[in-house]
């Protein structure tokens, strides 16, 4: 007689929303992994479906709203998590529960186990985790080459605009030992990009003041210099890449711009300056004026002339005047931020800016922000001018056939998703080939939009 073996139970999932989400989103496949349930991003035939959600500005709730109300209709099933999970509609209910009724279980952000506890209660766990094996850097989202590494969670700011602190609530820095940890075993995983991720990667280890932490027996402090330093030691071998993201322009900031010069890590830097105007500054309540912002740009550009800045920026701010908004486009040029993007400013419900004065029309905010990108493109794409002649390591992304059509790839100055490509032309070799995330050399020939050319060496 032959025991019957039921198949594992299937769950889809969708993910929403910013890298931090993304993260939160592998925990739980991981999670789901380890207990042998089956994943996918279908609906159909799906016991459950779960959504991990955004909930910052309107079409980010929107889009999340919808995707709730998609899931309901093919599969019935849906439990919701993430940033909209935490967010309260009128009368001070859950929003999504007066939006979409039906949903099982509705958790707010980085809530593995309430999100788990749910998944248990409508759709039983097939048999015990530790018997099953699942990868040691757990389940990605992201193509094997890339990954995200979240510092921590929450952030101690209270920007005007924002709602995230009453979502994720304050800053929580993760234990410096498991984030090394994380690191190590994702390059040995494969990773050769690791893209730093949190709300205030400047501010890491505020919170546990600094306090010293351990990791492969020896002391390390829980600081971002330490962190920094600390990855980069352990990409070295891998031959591997440190992309630091959501750093605010604090003076010990400085300390990181050396590491970038010795190759330690890459010499990029998101830094989300949001505005350049002290007064409009103030008025978001930002942590840092434009006056020292510019200069110290140009301090870390004095240390690493390789350098590049990322930065977005918010438009049509309420009470944002003519001549303010002109001396942020000033600042933009001044500055020369490598890699702009702009928003024009939406009222988030709960955010303190929506009683501000001089709320702007939505025809102004919208004719700022094109304002604002047309500026940013003529820097970006006189400084990625400079690059043509030059030979530059590029991380393939996409090379058909081996590459020999040519592919798709990136260089220290394009972090996946948000800024520009490398279009690889056909090698000139026949012996030449491109393998998706491996390095190659490549000789930049034009400069295209956002984007470069390059001939591989």
């Amino acid at each position: 007689m032959t025991e019957t073996v039921s198949a594992a139970p299937h769950i889809a999932f969708v993910s929403l929303g910013c890298p931090k989400a993304l993260t939160d989103s592998e925990l739980i496949l991981t999670q789901l992994s380890a207990e042998g349930y089956q994943t996918s991003k279908a609906y159909a035939g799906a016991d459950l479906v779960i959504v991990n959600t955004c909930g910052f500005i309107d079409d980010a709730v929107k889009e999340s709203l919808d995707t709730i109300g998609e899931a309901l209709a093919e599969n019935g099933k849906v439990i919701v998590t993430g940033c909209l999970g935490a967010r309260t509609g009128e009368g001070g209910e859950n929003m999504v529960r007066q939006v979409h009724p039906k949903v099982l279980a509705v958790t707010g952000p980085h809530a593995t186990q309430e999100v788990m506890d749910a998944v248990h209660q409508h759709v039983p766990k097939p048999h015990d985790p530790f018997i099953d094996l699942v990868p040691p850097a757990g389940i990605k989202l992201t193509p094997k080459h890339y990954a995200y590494l979240k510092i921590s969670e929450g952030c101690n700011h209270r920007c005007t605009f924002c709602i995230i602190p009453n979502l994720r609530g304050d800053l929580v820095s993760r234990p410096i030992g498991d984030v090394l940890t994380e690191a190590q075993r994702l390059f040995e995983g494969g990773v050769k990009e690791l893209l730093v991720v949190s709300q205030d990667t400047s501010a890491y280890g505020v919170d546990v003041k600094y306090r010293t932490g351990f990791w492969n027996g020896a002391p390390v402090k829980t600081r971002m210099f330490d962190l920094v330093a600390k990855l980069g030691e352990i990409a070295r071998p891998f031959g591997a890449w440190v992309r630091l993201h959501y750093v605010y322009p604090y003076p010990h900031v400085d300390e990181i711009v050396p590491l970038m010069n010795e190759g330690l890590v890459l010499p990029y830097l998101d830094v989300p300056l949001q505005h350049a105007h002290p007064d409009v500054l103030k008025r978001m309540k930002r942590p840092a004026s434009g006056e020292r912002n510019l200069e110290r740009i140009q301090r870390w550009r004095e240390v690493c002339p390789e350098i590049v800045i990322r930065s977005t920026f918010i438009a049509g701010f309420p009470g944002e005047t003519d001549a303010e908004f002109e001396y942020l486009l000033d600042f933009l040029r001044e500055a020369q931020i490598d890699r702009a993007g702009c928003f024009a400013y939406s009222p988030v419900d709960g955010a303190i800016a929506n009683d501000l004065p001089g709320a702007l029309p939505d025809e102004v905010r919208e004719e700022r922000r094109a304002r604002f990108m047309a500026v940013a493109e003529e820097v970006s794409a006189a400084r990625l001018q400079r690059r043509v002649g030059a030979t530059m390591q590029v991380l393939v992304d996409s090379a058909p056939a081996l590459g020999r059509k040519g592919g798709v790839g990136r260089t220290y100055a394009d972090a996946p998703e948000i800024d520009g490509t490398v279009r690889l032309l056909p090698p000139a070799k026949a012996s030449k080939t491109l393998k998706v995330g491996e390095f190659t050399r490549a000789r930049i020939v034009a400069a295209d939009g956002h984007d470069l050319v390059g001939e591989p060496v």
